[in-house]
């Protein structure tokens, strides 16, 4: 006897899933009568907002099942050829691409937001960010390019005084920016929240591919804390930084 897929999933999460499938077919059906006029960028960024709503609410899975359903139907109906699925156009690839990615990003961003009980990040600067630094990612063979470019990102996005990225160390224990947005000071949680950011320099590690590659070292400065929802979009850009230093470091044994 087969059963229902979906039997396994709470409520939610089966109706985030039904979502991530619909949701995107029907914003990008309703975007029809204005392909004509609206670019693919922002055509790709209101689909993003709907995959951000989808993990909201949903799981990490119904995420990932709203930026496969976006990218697809972005190119089904909002790319030439109309009503096919192929593109003929190479900004038109880059754009649905980049949908993809920046789609399952955000998502997993959404998912680690709904765990801390925060707004999900729909704010479009912050889109944009996530967006623009996924796009010079994919279009770039540079990753000290990419380094760069979040390093200034990361200066606005934080209100910082100063930001530099070192390669590899791990001299010191300066206080670290998590994950999850929070900040740990020695081996306890820092309240930045009510306490400001602590002394010094503040660590934020770039990973790729589940290895250490460097961090930035933040200066933080005279203006209010970020948000929490700022700080976790620093985090994900510093992910991007981890996977384009990952893709451009030499193989072992190379």
């Amino acid at each position: 006897m087969t059963g229902n897929p979906l039997t396994g999933y709470p409520v939610r999460d089966r109706i985030a899933l039904a979502a991530g499938l619909v949701g995107p077919f029907l914003v990008a059906l309703v975007l029809v009568p204005f392909r004509t006029d609206l670019t693919a960028t922002n055509a790709a960024l209101i689909l993003v907002v709907v995959v951000v709503a989808v993990a909201a609410v949903g799981s990490r899975v119904a995420g990932a099942v709203a930026a496969l359903s976006a990218a697809a139907w972005f190119d089904f109906f909002l790319t030439r050829p109309y009503q096919r699925f192929s593109i003929t156009n190479s900004d038109d690839v880059e754009t649905a691409v980049l949908l993809l990615v920046v789609g399952l990003i955000v998502s997993q961003l959404a998912a680690r937001a709904r765990r801390l009980k925060v707004v999900t990040v729909t704010d479009a600067e912050y889109l944009a960010r996530i967006h623009g630094t996924a796009d010079l990612a994919q279009s770039t063979t540079s990753a000290d390019a990419v380094v760069g470019h979040v390093r200034e990102q990361l200066t606005e996005l934080l209100g910082l005084r100063g930001c530099r990225f070192e390669y590899g160390t791990l001299l010191g224990r300066p206080p670290r920016l998590e994950q999850d947005g929070t900040v740990v000071a020695g081996r306890r949680r820092w309240d930045i929240d009510s306490g400001g950011w602590p002394d010094g320099e503040i660590e934020l590690r770039a990973y790729g591919n589940g290895q250490y590659l460097g961090r930035y070292m933040l200066t933080p400065g005279p203006g209010p804390v970020p948000s929490l929802q700022a700080r976790l979009v620093a985090v994900t850009l510093a992910d991007q930084t981890g996977a384009a230093l990952d893709i451009t470091r030499p193989a072992k044994g190379a």
